[in-house]
């Protein structure tokens, strides 16, 4: 029976560096480990499950929640709230499970503002230039965006000292078992002082 209590990792890094491939590619080869799963209070896109993709909640409810310090982090982006729940990571902690908690900069330090045992990981491409061509190769958002996306990326990088870890990720595989090993680390070095405190 699992009688350790899980840790808290926050993972961010600028759009377009790949977290949720690392983090998807981590959680094939990595055992009691769980993704945090966010609130919002915008409407399920087709095949979203309340409680697998997000928890879905309407405004006065996240607003109730907000005032009652229920949020780990909360912003509001586009009209629609987004938050981490505090009591959903702090269940999945006493069950023994580390939690990944996959958010973008500004959310990770507040995060860490309430939770300073949290362990902080900042994935980054090997160059900024190889950042822009990720974010070109996506075919998907125009020169603005992208532009503003990078100036963003340079605001981040200038919080790098915040963080425990920083990750490469230059090939997914090498970035995941990087993630997996800092986790198992982690998880060690808890023991290690549990036994000394004994």
């Amino acid at each position: 029976m699992n009688n350790r209590r899980g840790e808290l990792f926050v993972v961010t890094g600028p759009s377009g560096v790949g977290k949720a491939t690392v983090l998807g590619r981590l959680m094939d080869n990595v055992e009691d480990v769980c993704i945090s799963i966010s609130a919002t209070t915008r409407k399920p896109r087709e095949g979203e499950i309340h409680g697998k993709h997000y928890f879905f909640i309407d405004r006065a409810e996240f607003e109730k929640r907000i005032g009652e310090d229920r949020f780990l982090e909360h912003a509001e982006y586009v009209g629609n709230y987004y938050g981490t729940p505090a009591d959903f990571v702090e269940q999945m902690l006493e069950e023994g499970k580390d939690v990944i908690l996959e958010i973008e900069a500004q959310g990770a330090l507040k995060v860490k503002e309430k939770r300073p045992d949290c362990i902080m990981l900042f994935i980054i491409p090997p160059s900024f230039s190889d950042l822009e061509t990720r974010l070109k190769g996506r075919g998907t958002e125009s020169d603005e965006v992208i532009a503003k996306r990078l100036e963003t990326a340079k605001k981040e990088f200038e919080y790098i000292d915040h963080y425990d870890y920083i990750v490469v990720n230059d090939d997914v595989d090498k970035a995941a078992d990087e993630i997996r090993c800092i986790i198992h680390t982690s998880r060690y070095k808890t023991e290690k002082r549990k036994h000394l405190v004994r």
